[in-house]
Formats: structure tokens, sequence, C-alpha cells
């Protein structure tokens, strides 16, 4: 029997594992009665009653099996390290446990893997959230995908299910901040996507904040693309050369006409320097993004500590 390996992320969210268990079992029971099914939850360092939730669960049904780590490494670390974990013939990279991506799209997943694509990504077709936040998603999206270095599809999160071959591509991944469904891209898999809703949250509030999501977008800018940086030099170059033209024509309209073109004054100079301090900071903090992801790279911890693994053998 093939076994589907899905791994669901958490951080205080007591009442939505149990709803997320049973709705998968729900679907492996209904509609996939041939395929087995291990579902592991990572949770990080849950303040509240996710915990006890989570043992009860994994004592109740051995499929429920549980990593529960020393702090809080952010979704993407835990869900990684979870990945690496995973013993399925596919694996789905991440089932929200607030199910907003819906567990009822993992048959179609299946069918579509079983006819021969090694990766099904969802797509987020539509989404239920403020219209800000979905446009600014939408555009996010749509640069990654116009600067990346690998084909990474627009609106596809890391709902998908990929095939065992692509899971142990992954796994020579070695990456302290892992943009997981970039990652996806670049192993070039065939790829076929599949349309839905992404759903509100039915329970609870999101534990993802405005700093998370900034964090994230610029992990996920950074982690495949160079493009940044060649338009800080390019945009660099051409204010210089423009400053340069400027002060020749300056210079030669004082030489030939013995006046100046506009009024000396300090207004000019403030405008002038702040203008090119703001560009330099800039471009230096677009810099020390990447040099503080390469310092992180280079210090090789730990991708997360573990403090428990439950229902794992070995």
């Amino acid at each position: 029997m093939k076994r589907i390996s899905i791994v669901a992320p958490c951080y205080n969210e007591e009442h939505n594992v149990r709803p997320c268990y049973e709705a998968v079992r729900d679907v492996f029971a209904r509609e996939l009665p041939g395929y087995d099914f291990e579902l592991i939850f990572a949770d990080n360092a849950s303040r509240d009653g996710t915990i006890a939730e989570l043992r009860a669960l994994a004592a109740a049904d051995p499929r429920v099996k549980v990593i529960l780590n020393s702090r809080n490494y952010g979704p993407f670390r835990s869900t990684f390290n979870a990945l690496l974990h995973t013993s399925g013939d596919a694996v789905v990279p991440m089932l929200a446990v607030d199910l907003q991506d819906p567990p009822e799209l993992i048959p179609t997943f299946v069918a579509k893997w079983e006819a021969g694509f090694q990766v099904v990504a969802g797509r987020r077709q539509t989404r239920r959230e403020p219209f800000l936040l979905r446009t600014a998603r939408r555009v996010y999206y749509r640069v990654v995908t116009l600067l990346a270095d690998v084909s990474i599809p627009p609106d596809v999160g890391e709902f998908q299910l990929i095939d065992r071959v692509v899971m142990d591509a992954l796994r020579r991944f070695d990456d302290h901040y892992p943009y997981i469904r970039g990652m996806i891209a670049d192993c070039g898999f065939d790829v076929v996507t599949v349309d839905y809703e992404w759903r509100e949250r039915a329970r609870g509030l999101s534990k993802n904040r405005l700093y998370h999501l900034i964090d994230q977008g610029l992990n996920g800018l950074i982690s495949f693309t160079n493009v940044p940086l060649r338009l800080a030099t390019l945009i660099g170059f051409v204010t210089a050369t423009l400053s340069a033209t400027w002060a020749i024509v300056q210079l030669a309209i004082n030489f030939l006409e013995y006046r100046t073109l506009v009024e000396p004054g300090i207004a000019t100079l403030i405008v002038a320097v702040f203008f090119f301090a703001g560009v330099q900071l800039m471009f230096l903090g677009l810099i020390g993004e990447y040099v503080g992801s390469i310092h992180a790279q280079v210090r090789r911890r730990p991708l997360v500590i573990e403090r428990e693994t439950i229902n794992f053998e070995g």
C-alpha cells in the first residue's frame, strides 16, 4: 500500500490541530481507501494546549507523528526539518492546520501524481482575505517569478504533492532558511498546477505578523535571484553618470557664460547630500540582506533542535 506523508507545522493552534487531523483522516477514509498516510505535526514550542492535543492524537492514532521543537524556529525551518522525517511514496510539504488550504484537494493531487506528474502544485486562484493583502501577495509572487533564476509558478505555495524522487532531491539541499516552494521548483521535475480557493481561517488568528511576512518575502527574493544586486549596481552606475554629466555641464557653463544654472544655496546641497545618502543606505541594506544570509549559512547551525519526537520508529 502506498503511503502519503503530510507535514503540518503549528504554533499555538490548540483549536485547529484536531480538526486538521480529522479532515485528513476523513479524506483518506472516504476518497483514498487504498492509500496509507502519515500526518507529521511540527510544533514550534507552543505555549497553549497544542502539545497536549498532539499527544492525545498521537496516542490514539499511530499515523499521527509529532515533532516538538525546543523553540520557535519559524514555519519554514520547522517544516523542512519535518520533511526530512517523511517516509511516504509522495509528500505534501505543508498543510496549514487552520485548513486554509483544503485537504479535500489531496485526492486530486494523488490522481495527478498517479498519472505521472512528479510535482502537483496547488495554485491559489482566489483568496479570501483583505484586498490590500491579496493584491500585495499577487504582486510579490509575480515579481519573484519574474526575477527568479528558476521557474516558480505564480500563486503557488507549499501546498503541493511531490514524488519521493523530488523529496530525495530536497534532502541534498543545505539551506539555513529554506524557501521550500523555490527549492521544489529548482529540482526541475514535471509540474502540473491545480487551482483552488484559499479559504479564511475558521478558528483563531494567524501567527504570521507583518514583520514575518516581510521577512519571508525577502528570503524568497534573495534565495533564488541576484537581480536586486544587479539593479543596485545599474542604478548606482546611472546615478554616478548623471552626476558626473551634470558637473561637466555646470563647469562648461561657468567657463563660457560666467554664471551658474541655479542660484547657489544650502538647500540644493542638502537635497543632494540626503538623496545620495539615501541611495547608499538603501543599497547597503540590500547588500546586508545577502551578507546576513551568507553569514547565517556559513555558521552551519542546526536547522532546528528537536526536544521530542512521537510515533517515529528508530
